[in-house]
């Protein structure tokens, strides 16, 4: 376990080169390696694929469905898929099961169908209820016709009393390593957010910034910026993948 935890530090430190980060590693590092431990001892057979936690990361739209976009023209629907790919790289030094409802620019749903949004959210939520033992992440991008708004919010499904803990440990988080500045608060997701609406099991939808905000948008533009949204997602949900055992 010991030679682990140097491999991944020594991974983690090298892919984001910078201080803050790093003291976020080393933060959740007992955490982490709690729930690697917990999963599988020295005494015990390790733990067999499906008895794993899956942890089910979803970048929203893609496709034909290129979500919000800049004022330059720049698509959510490639930054939401950025940060879940950093995110997936991240969570594979963990002992758990990694599933993306997406990798490349696709849309989940039949090119032939009349209803090819509501199609993709199924499919989506299809994916989830076929995995055993998981939790759903979304990556999302924010807008609002007002300029000034900014800052990371996460809205969690009222299905599992689980989500709301976890989007409590990703927006505490996001407030200590991120932007400080941000005083938001996590939110039930109600109708309007089909799959937290629908979902059953521990689920939560991280919009990552406003891209109507100059400023931001020029952030999650940056690779670095993405390294550090996708680091404070994995801290949250490590720490919360220990703490639920």
């Amino acid at each position: 376990m010991k030679g682990k935890n140097n491999f991944f530090w020594r991974r983690i430190s090298f892919l984001f080169g910078f201080s803050v980060i790093c003291m976020l590693i080393v933060s959740v590092a007992y955490f982490a390696g709690e729930q690697v431990a917990f999963m599988g001892t020295e005494q015990d057979e390790p733990a067999s694929a499906k008895d794993k936690i899956t942890v089910i990361i979803d970048a929203g739209h893609g496709g034909r469905d290129g979500g919000a976009s800049t004022e330059s023209g720049v698509l959510e629907k490639d930054l939401n898929l950025a940060v879940a790919l950093k995110l997936r790289a991240l969570l594979s030094e963990l002992d758990v099961n990694v599933v993306m409802t997406r990798e490349t620019d696709v849309m989940l749903a039949d090119e032939n169908s009349a209803h090819k949004k509501r199609d993709d959210l199924a499919a989506r939520l299809k994916l989830a209820r076929e995995q055993e033992n998981c939790i759903f992440v979304s990556i999302h991008m924010n807008k609002f016709p007002v300029e000034k708004y900014s800052g990371l919010q996460v809205y969690y499904s009222k299905n599992n009393a689980e989500s709301l803990l976890l989007a409590e440990a990703i927006q505490q988080k996001a407030c200590e390593f991120l932007r400080k500045g941000n005083a938001r608060t996590v939110k039930a997701a109600d109708s309007s957010i089909y799959i937290l609406h629908h979902i059953e099991v521990p689920a939560v939808l991280v919009e990552c910034g406003f891209l109507s905000n100059p400023e931001e948008a020029a952030l999650l533009q940056t690779e670095s910026y993405r390294n550090k949204l996708a680091a404070v997602i994995f801290a949250a949900v490590a720490e919360h993948l220990a703490e639920a055992q």
